[in-house]
């Protein structure tokens, strides 16, 4: 049987990387939306052929066809949702960051090991084929020592224009309303004025950090942090003695560019990934002995292939790329930055 999708939030992201997606894959149904705001929800309905709308989750809730929910709302709220939706019985893609603490992570990954369900964050960035390709380079070039061992790695992120397509999605003029219930934006430690610099860096930066964990290893440890008040700085990563650095930048004007290079003793790896909301693949390049390869994946898209993967996962029972047990590391390794910043070690 096929599963029954509920998308929880029609905004923009909603709608363009997530409702566009599971419409159009035939192993699943849609069969129902909720927003706070009843004309966007109108509106996306319209646009994609949805017959159930409701007014809050908690109505899509109780809708006994809906099997798994896509939660892609605002970020405080997303884990009181997730958490009821969970408490439901329900599998769960959420949009990342899942929480803001480790405290909150960690309660929604144990809402969901207790119940026995498949709970995804949205680290599309996981399931983009390029990715996948450069994991494959990879894995063969530590199995056959042709360019030696790995040496450092060092990743970067400027965010800039985000590639997003205005003929996906429809929007109102409606304002997001309040009353809804919101989780603490940080840990009881850090100070009130750096918070939008935290949630800014959990938003934008953490995709690069979760990557760095899916190519070199999930554990690392925090071995330097200059972190500004913004979000944006330099942190290294310690992964079993592998430095890896990254640089982050936010509020470019130009074009969108992260990526990752992992340096072996005679050679390279580097993913140049495109802007998140753009329609195509990351890219690998090797550097072979003074040769330069270019390699590329399928032409695809990571929020459709991440789309897919959920829908595969609920239909066997399967572990997620990027699942919510994962994902408490990418908070804990967060806070850790921010602590490293507050106590004046960076």
């Amino acid at each position: 049987m096929r599963p029954g999708i509920g998308i929880i939030g029609t905004g923009m992201v909603g709608q363009m990387c997530h409702l566009a997606n599971f419409v159009a894959n035939p192993a699943c149904r849609v069969v129902a939306i909720a927003d706070l705001r009843p004309d966007l929800a109108a509106a996306a309905a319209q646009k994609f052929g949805i017959s159930r709308i409701y007014g809050s989750h908690r109505e899509l809730l109780a809708d006994s066809a809906v099997s798994a929910v896509v939660v892609v709302t605002k970020r405080r709220a997303t884990g009181p949702i997730v958490l009821d939706a969970l408490n439901s019985g329900r599998h769960v893609l959420s949009e990342k960051p899942m929480a803001y603490t480790t405290a909150q992570a960690m309660s929604l990954a144990e809402a969901a090991r207790q119940k026995n369900l498949v709970y995804s964050i949205g680290y599309m960035k996981r399931h983009d084929a390029g990715v996948a390709l450069a994991l494959e380079v990879l894995t063969r070039l530590r199995h056959d020592g042709w360019l030696g061992r790995i040496v450092r790695a060092r990743g970067w992120c400027f965010g800039g224009d985000t590639g997003q397509s205005q003929d996906n999605f429809v929007m109102t003029g409606e304002a997001r309303p309040d009353g809804i219930e919101l989780w603490q934006d940080g840990p009881d430690w850090m100070p009130r004025a750096i918070r939008p610099g935290y949630d800014n860096f959990l938003n934008v930066f953490s995709h690069i950090i979760n990557l760095s964990r899916y190519l070199l290893g999930s554990s690392p440890a925090v071995a330097e942090s200059a972190i500004e008040a913004s979000g944006a700085g330099r942190i290294t990563l310690d992964f079993d003695g592998i430095a890896c650095t990254l640089d982050l930048v936010s509020g470019s004007d130009g074009a969108w560019r992260e990526g990752l290079t992992i340096d072996f003793e005679r050679g390279a790896v580097t993913l140049e990934l495109p802007p998140p909301f753009a329609a195509e693949a990351a890219e690998v390049v090797v550097d072979s002995n003074g040769q330069r390869t270019r390699l590329a994946g399928d032409a695809s898209w990571a929020f459709r292939r991440q789309a897919d993967a959920f829908v595969s996962d609920v239909a066997t029972h399967g572990t997620p790329l990027a699942s919510g047990a994962d994902s408490v590391t990418d908070i804990a390794l967060a806070e850790t930055v921010w602590k490293r910043w507050d106590s004046g070690l960076a």
